[in-house]
C-alpha cells in the first residue's frame, strides 16, 4: 500500500470518527431535548386539568372528562389520574385501567414530589399538586408519537450526511494526498535521473524551508558528497596508474634494451641493479597505496590498542636510521610528561608507525642538514607531537593542496617521491579521531603538529 492511499484512508478513518462523535452527540442532545420538552408538555396538561377540578367548583369529574375527551389539543394516548390524601381517584381517563400505578409509587411521589418513569408504550409524570386545603397526586401518561418521528427522521438525515461525509472525504482525501505528496514525487524522479555519469545534477529544494525541501537538501548533501567521492576515486585511479606506470616502464625498458645484444657480467649486473631498484620504489609505493587504503577502513578500528607515543617515535626513528645513515632525528620529550599515562593512547600499530614515518622522512629528505626535530608535548588530555625542520618549505599558495593523494609541491620535483606521505597521514589522524596541523615557509622548513587524544583523558 502506497503512501497516498495510506494517507487517504486515515483522511477518511479521522473523518469518519469526527462525523459517529457528532452525530452522536447531536442524538443524544436531540433524544434528551424531546424527552424534556414532552414531559413539560405532559406537566402543563395535567396541571390545568387538575387545576379545573379542584380550584373551579362548577367543573366536576363528569365534566372535566367530556371536556378533555373534545379537547383538539390533546397528547396521543393521553391519560391522567387524580388520586387525593385517601389515594382515591377522584378523576381518571384512563377508563381502560392501561396504567398500573402501585400504592408504593404513590407514596414515592408524595416524598419527592415528581418522578419520571416508563411504563409500556407510554412515558409517565408523577407529581404532587398543592391545593388550599389538601395535597392530590396527579398522574399523568401519553405516548411521544411526534417526538419518536422527528428523532427517526433525524438518524436518517445524520446517515445520509455520514454517507455524503465520507464520500466527500475520500475524494478531497486522494487530491489532498496527492497534492502533499506532489514534492516528494518531484524529488523520486529527479533522483531517478541521477546516475554515476550525472552526478552534478541535483534536487529542486522548493521553498527551502519544510520538510520536503530539508529531504531536497539532505539529497543535495549526499549527492555533494558522492560526486567529490567518485572525482576523488577516479583522480586516485588515475594517479596511481600513473605512478605504477612510471617504475614498470622503466623495469620493462631496461630489460628490452639488455636483451637487444650480448652484454658483459658486469653490465648484466648493472641492469639487475637498476632493476632492483625501480622495484623497491614500485614496491614502496605498492605499500603506500595499501597503507592509504587502509587509513579510511572502518574495520581497522578492530585492531586498535594502547600504545606508548614514545616508544613508537624511537622504533620510527631506529627504521630510518638503519635505511638512511646521512638523516638526522632528534626528540625532546616535554617535562610535564612525568606520568608514563599520559604518552599512551589507544590506536593502530602499523599506521600510526607509518604516520610518524612519513612526516619524519619527508623533513629530512627536504631539508640540506637532514635533520627533523620532534617535540612530545601533554597539554588539557590531548598529546601534541611537533614536527620541525629547516628545509625547503611549502609555497603558501599550496599548502592547501598538500593533503591531497599524489600532490606535489612545485620546489619538489628534483627530490623523488610520489604525493602519499601527507595525504596518508590526514587519513590515520582521521581515523584515531585526531588532527594535524601545517605551517610553513617556502626557504624557511615546515612545521607539522600531530593531535592526538591520551588515554588519560
Amino acid at each position: 500500500m502506497n503512501i497516498r492511499t495510506k494517507l487517504t484512508l486515515r483522511f477518511i478513518g479521522i473523518t469518519a470518527v469526527i462525523m459517529v462523535m457528532a452525530s452522536a452527540l447531536i442524538y443524544v442532545f436531540s433524544s434528551d431535548y424531546r424527552k424534556d420538552d414532552f414531559y413539560n408538555r405532559l406537566s402543563n396538561k395535567a396541571n390545568n386539568t387538575a387545576k379545573l377540578l379542584i380550584e373551579v367548583d362548577e367543573v366536576d369529574a363528569e365534566l372535566l372528562r367530556k371536556i378533555e375527551e373534545d379537547n383538539p389539543v390533546g397528547l396521543p394516548g393521553e391519560k391522567i389520574i387524580v388520586y387525593n390524601y385517601q389515594d382515591k381517584i377522584v378523576f381518571t381517563t384512563d377508563e381502560e385501567q392501561e396504567l398500573r400505578i402501585p400504592e408504593e409509587l404513590i407514596d414515592q411521589i408524595r416524598l419527592d414530589e415528581e418522578v419520571r418513569f416508563v411504563q409500556n408504550n407510554f412515558e409517565v409524570l408523577g407529581f404532587l399538586f398543592k391545593s388550599k386545603y389538601d395535597r392530590f397526586v396527579v398522574i399523568a401518561a401519553a405516548t411521544d408519537i411526534y417526538g419518536f418521528k422527528k428523532l427517526k427522521n433525524l438518524v436518517f438525515i445524520l446517515l445520509i450526511v455520514f454517507a455524503i461525509s465520507i464520500v466527500t472525504a475520500s475524494v478531497t482525501g486522494w487530491m489532498f494526498a496527492g497534492r502533499a505528496l506532489q514534492p516528494i514525487a518531484k524529488v523520486v524522479n529527479r533522483v531517478d535521473e541521477i546516475s554515476i555519469s550525472s552526478l552534478d545534477l541535483r534536487v529542486d529544494e522548493g521553498n527551502g524551508q519544510d520538510e520536503i525541501a530539508k529531504l531536497a537538501q539532505t539529497f543535495n548533501s549526499m549527492l555533494s558528497r558522492l560526486e567529490t567521492s567518485f572525482v576523488a576515486q577516479k583522480n586516485f585511479i588515475a594517479n596511481a596508474s600513473h605512478e605504477l606506470r612510471t617504475p614498470l616502464t622503466s623495469v620493462t625498458g631496461q630489460l628490452e634494451v639488455t636483451l637487444l645484444n650480448k652484454r658483459t657480467p658486469e653490465e648484466y649486473e648493472a641492469v639487475i641493479s637498476s632493476v632492483l631498484e625501480d622495484i623497491r620504489n614500485l614496491n614502496n609505493l605498492s605499500n603506500r597505496l595499501l597503507l592509504l587504503a587502509q587509513s579510511s577502513a572502518s574495520e581497522r578500528e578492530k585492531k586498535m590498542t594502547a600504545l606508548r607515543i614514545d616508544e613508537l617515535i624511537w622504533q620510527v626513528k631506529e627504521d630510518i636510521l638503519r635505511h638512511n645513515p646521512t638523516y638526522i632525528v632528534n626528540i625532546d620529550l616535554h617535562e610535564n610528561l612525568d606520568d608514563d599515562e599520559k604518552l599512551i593512547i589507544k590506536g593502530d600499530e602499523q599506521l600510526m608507525k607509518a604516520a610518524l614515518l612519513n612526516i619524519i622522512e619527508n623533513g629530512c629528505k627536504y631539508s640540506a642538514n637532514k635533520t627533523t626535530n620532534v617535540f612530545v608535548d601533554y597539554n588539557s588530555e590531548n598529546l601534541s607531537v611537533l614536527f620541525r625542520d629547516s628545509g625547503i618549505g611549502i609555497p603558501a599558495e599550496e599548502i592547501s593542496n598538500v593533503f591531497e593523494p599524489f600532490y606535489r609541491g612545485s620546489n619538489t620535483k628534483s627530490t623523488k617521491g610520489h604525493g602519499i606521505g601527507l595525504s596518508l597521514v590526514k587519513g590515520i589522524m582521521k581515523l584515531h579521531n585526531g588532527a594535524i596541523q601545517l605551517k610553513s615557509s617556502q626557504g624557511e622548513g615546515t612545521m607539522v603538529t600531530m593531535i592526538l587524544r591520551s588515554m588519560t583523558a
